[in-house]
C-alpha cells in the first residue's frame, strides 16, 4: 500500500466521524440550486424580452411569468386562484438545464399541440382532457406556490428549482433535484 492511500483512509474517516462529507454534499446541493436560479433568470428575461406584456410574479422560491398579460381582459382581474381553489388547465412540463426549454427536455403534458410539436405519439386521447385539481398540499410545493393567483385564461409558465420539485428523489424520467417548468394554459379557476 503507498504512502499517499495510508494517510487518505485515516484522513476520510475522521471527515466522516466529524460530518464534513454531508456538509461537502449540503453545499454542491446548495450550488446545483444556485445554478438553477441563475437559469430560471434567464428564461424569464428571455420571456421579458420576446413578450412586453409578460407580467412576472415572485412567491417564495418560485417565479410566474404571465404572457400576453393585458391586465384589462375583462372580469379577468376580479378572482384569483386561491388556496383550496380548483383549477382547470392544460400543460407542458419540463426539466430547465439551461436558460430555455425544448421537446428535448418535455417530461409530461396534456397538450396536444405541444406533444405533437415534440413527437410524441400517444394513442390514449384521454391524456389530451384538461386537468382539473385543488390547489392543496398535494402539489409540488413549487407547483402550488406558482398557480396561486392565476386567473382565467392565464397563459404562464411556473418555474422552480428542485428544492420545491422532487429533491432527491428522481421521478420517472425527472432526474433528483431537477428544476422545473410547467408551461400552464389556464382554463377556468374556481374558490368556490
Amino acid at each position: 500500500m503507498k504512502k499517499s492511500t495510508r494517510i487518505l483512509i485515516p484522513a476520510l474517516v475522521l471527515a466522516l466521524a466529524a460530518g464534513l462529507l454531508p456538509a461537502c454534499n449540503k453545499e454542491a446541493v446548495q450550488l446545483a440550486y444556485d445554478r438553477q436560479e441563475t437559469n430560471i433568470a434567464g428564461f424569464v428575461s428571455a420571456q421579458l424580452k420576446a413578450d412586453e406584456t409578460a407580467t412576472v410574479t415572485y412567491k417564495d422560491g418560485v417565479v410566474r411569468v404571465v404572457l400576453h398579460d393585458t391586465l384589462s381582459r375583462e372580469g379577468l382581474m376580479a378572482d384569483t386562484l386561491r388556496a383550496g381553489g380548483t383549477v382547470s388547465f392544460y400543460y407542458a412540463g419540463y426539466t430547465l438545464t439551461g436558460s430555455s426549454v425544448s421537446a428535448s427536455n418535455l417530461f409530461a403534458t396534456n397538450h396536444r399541440r405541444t406533444a405533437d410539436a415534440a413527437g410524441w405519439s400517444i394513442s390514449d386521447t384521454t391524456a389530451f382532457h384538461i386537468r382539473t385539481l385543488v390547489l392543496d398540499d398535494q402539489l409540488l410545493e413549487g407547483l402550488q406556490r406558482g398557480l396561486e393567483g392565476v386567473r382565467n385564461q392565464d397563459e404562464c409558465y411556473v418555474l422552480f428549482s428542485g428544492k420545491y420539485a422532487y429533491g432527491s428523489k428522481p421521478q420517472g424520467t425527472i432526474p433528483a433535484r431537477s428544476a422545473l417548468v410547467y408551461h400552464i394554459w389556464v382554463n377556468s379557476i374556481s374558490n368556490d
